[in-house]
């Protein structure tokens, strides 16, 4: 084979196993900046820069980063801490105070109080500077 030819497989294989589009989900980010957020059809996620409160100690499940945000997925029971070496600080648009954003059955509203995301079945997270709640 030529090398254009080898190129063009290679390409042609990377399709193969590209992840999703990123319109796959929403950024956003309260109008204060301090919590940042990824909203998609299967989850929602909220990392926040400053807090008052410490997460519990990080499990030894959690190679990475722990508690630095919340979690919940559609069909999920109960938000979770996040376990994670990424952020989702920093992207996306202002969801100004007593707006909405939904996708998936997940509702996310940002509030001068902090951010909510909760599934359906009405399991999710509220995230602040103040304090955080699974439910």
């Amino acid at each position: 084979m030529r090398p254009r030819q080898i190129a063009v497989i290679v390409v042609a294989v990377g399709c193969l196993f590209a992840p999703a589009s990123a319109s796959a989900f929403t950024a956003f980010r309260s109008p204060s900046g301090n919590i940042g957020c990824y909203l998609a059809a299967s989850s929602a996620r909220c990392d926040i820069r400053d807090r008052d409160w410490s997460p519990p100690p990080r499990p030894r499940s959690c190679p990475v980063d722990f508690g630095q945000g919340a979690s919940i997925t559609r069909r999920g029971t109960r938000g979770r801490l996040v376990c994670a070496g990424d952020t989702a600080l920093n992207s996306g648009r202002v969801l100004a105070y007593g707006r909405k954003l939904r996708a998936g059955g997940i509702t996310c509203t940002s509030r001068v109080a902090g951010m909510t995301c909760a599934n359906r079945r009405g399991h999710g997270f509220t995230i602040s500077r103040q304090r955080y709640r699974l439910f």
